[in-house]
């Protein structure tokens, strides 16, 4: 947990450090493991994060696998504690776990993170579908669609036309160190 509280901590503090140089809020996501999400201090860390750094809880986001959902009453449990909170949601790499329609629907999740193999092929046929089907899914349970490891002008054109709500990947930018990121932002503001 010491290596959860240790990232968490620093993407909290270097959001709130952005905001208070005046550039536009942003959302920050940091991903937990199953074995950090099931431990029992885990709400109170990241409660203990969010008032030490100040960070409005709207900006913080949080990435779980559909593995979670193996203990799924106590999945909801912790999940609708985050939520109290006012951390986001999104369930990372869907599509590729452990699924069920009915957790889906039971969870309270924001966003649906489609699994870069999915849009890797995105020329195949099958995975197409399966990506018009996850937008369309996480549309009408009322959640944003994220499509993951997007490299290319068709992959984009794809997805955009499909709806999808936002895009991350290589196409973009490759991974950035805070400073740059931090340069992107002003530009934006």
């Amino acid at each position: 947990m010491e290596g959860f509280v240790e990232v968490n901590e620093a993407a909290c503090k270097q959001n709130k450090e952005w905001q208070q140089k005046g550039l536009s809020p942003i959302v920050v996501s940091v991903n937990l493991s199953i074995r950090q999400f099931y431990q029992s201090d885990l709400i109170e860390k990241i409660d203990a994060i969010l008032k030490e750094t100040q960070l409005d809880p709207c900006f913080l986001e949080l990435e779980i696998t559909e593995s979670m959902a193996m203990h799924a009453d106590t999945a909801i449990v912790i999940l609708k504690e985050l939520k109290k909170l006012g951390v986001k949601i999104a369930i990372d790499d869907f599509g590729t776990g452990f699924s069920s329609l009915n957790y889906l629907k039971r969870f309270p999740i924001d966003h649906l993170k489609v699994d870069q193999s999915f849009v890797k092929d995105i020329q195949v046929d099958d995975d197409r579908d399966i990506i018009t089907t996850i937008i369309a899914l996480g549309h009408n349970l009322k959640m944003k669609v994220i499509a993951e490891g997007v490299e290319t002008k068709e992959q984009v054109a794809f997805l955009k036309k499909s709806k999808c709500d936002i895009l991350q990947g290589y196409y973009y930018s490759k991974p950035l160190d805070s400073k740059l990121i931090e340069g992107v932002l002003f530009h934006q503001s």
